[in-house]
């Protein structure tokens, strides 16, 4: 099913293969006057071919690929912060949510065991550091999670050690992951390619200040797949950071990136969705060229209480996306979580990550902000 940093054959993406389409066509109009063969459908995945040879082309079906997305997640803080049951149902209330072709999150801690190279020193200040046992991936992998973005700021909280155990325990749960300098994870479902880079302000991961350094790996990343996601931790953190503003965004001195144009850059290299997080608290949507860009999703879970719970920082959302395989736009929803008691996402019945995501891009980008219904159905806006 998956295929971690592959490449096409010929290193032919999406645009390549269109601009070769219309040279072709170009070539047989000029000989005949029209094309010579009727234009059919690849076989399907049963091996039979699409009925849509004679079928008007508006009226023909267009495959379509389900991409779902969260915010950070830290399942538990070994060794005295786990949940309850060893983690057993983590996830149960949230698992219908997550259901698509592609399911995607942000792990926001490494699993590992204590490798002795923990950030934080005996006499640190204002100092996290997260880790969850190995065997943890199997609640991400039941939970329905196909692939872990490793681009934030905890990825290293136990060192190089920590980062690849953290690797190998999502691999031997067969979860793919991303995040690291230069690589592009790519994975094929319903005959799709999706190609999916991490970036971050940290040298672990791509990085998100390095714009024309992050420019060239998403153009790579076109060449390698149909489809390109760009998951990335941007931006200031805090309460009182919902809103994005032009320009770079600092954090305890660390530069964070300027989301709005690292965003943009993305889509203008070839990138088809930007999954944002990394502020803790739910930020505004907008499309530009068609594309969404999802600024952030939140907390989507701190068990054992390891992110605060309190007010927004308590709510979180699955961004629910549907792609036909040349990036154009299919539909996509928002679903409103929240962390309960112990730090485990739940659905939340009263729809506040909604709301407040709702409100942000309305007021954040008055012309091209994602329209939300209240059911959380996200159109583009009108003339997009």
């Amino acid at each position: 099913m998956r295929n971690l940093n592959g490449s096409l054959p010929f290193n032919l993406g999406r645009r390549s293969v269109l601009a070769l389409g219309v040279l072709v066509l170009a070539v047989l109009v000029a000989a005949c006057g029209t094309p010579a063969a009727r234009w059919t459908e690849p076989p399907s995945k049963t091996g039979a071919p699409f009925p849509t040879a004679n079928m008007p082309s508006a009226a023909r079906p267009q495959r379509v690929v389900s991409l779902s997305a969260t915010g950070d997640i830290i399942m538990g803080n070994a060794p005295n912060r786990l949940p309850a049951d060893g983690g057993k149902g983590f996830f149960d209330s949230v698992e219908r949510a997550l259901q698509a072709d592609l399911v995607m999150g942000n792990l926001e801690e490494p699993l590992t065991v204590d490798t002795g190279t923990g950030k934080c020193g005996a006499h640190s200040t204002r100092c996290f550091q997260f880790r969850a046992p190995p065997e943890y991936a199997a609640h991400l992998r039941d939970a329905g999670f196909v692939l872990l973005n490793q681009a934030n700021n905890h990825g290293y909280d136990y060192g190089p050690k920590g980062y690849e155990n953290t690797r190998k325990a999502l691999e031997k749960y067969d979860l793919a992951h991303t995040g690291a300098p230069d690589e592009i994870t790519v994975i094929e479902v319903q005959g799709v390619k999706v190609a999916v880079a991490g970036f971050s302000s940290y040298v672990w991961s791509n990085s998100v200040i390095d714009i024309a350094e992050a420019k060239r790996v998403v153009a790579k990343a076109a060449t390698m797949a149909d489809l390109v996601v760009v998951q990335v931790h941007m931006g200031g953190e805090g309460a009182d950071k919902t809103r994005v503003r032009p320009g770079t965004e600092m954090f305890l001195g660390e530069n964070r990136g300027d989301p709005v144009t690292f965003s943009k850059a993305m889509i203008d290299a070839g990138a088809d969705l930007i999954v944002g997080h990394g502020p803790h608290v739910l930020r505004g949507m907008e499309f530009y060229k068609g594309r969404l860009i999802a600024y952030s999703l939140g907390n989507f879970a701190g068990g054992g209480n390891s992110l605060s719970n309190d007010g927004r920082f308590g709510w979180g959302a699955v961004l629910k996306v549907s792609l036909r395989p040349d990036g154009t736009w299919a539909g996509g929803s928002l679903t409103s979580t929240y962390m309960n008691g112990t730090g485990r996402p739940t659905m939340d019945p009263d729809d506040r990550g909604l709301r407040l995501v709702r409100q942000l891009s309305g007021s954040d980008f008055p012309r091209t902000a994602a329209r939300l219904d209240d059911f959380g159905k996200i159109k583009p806006p009108t003339g997009d």
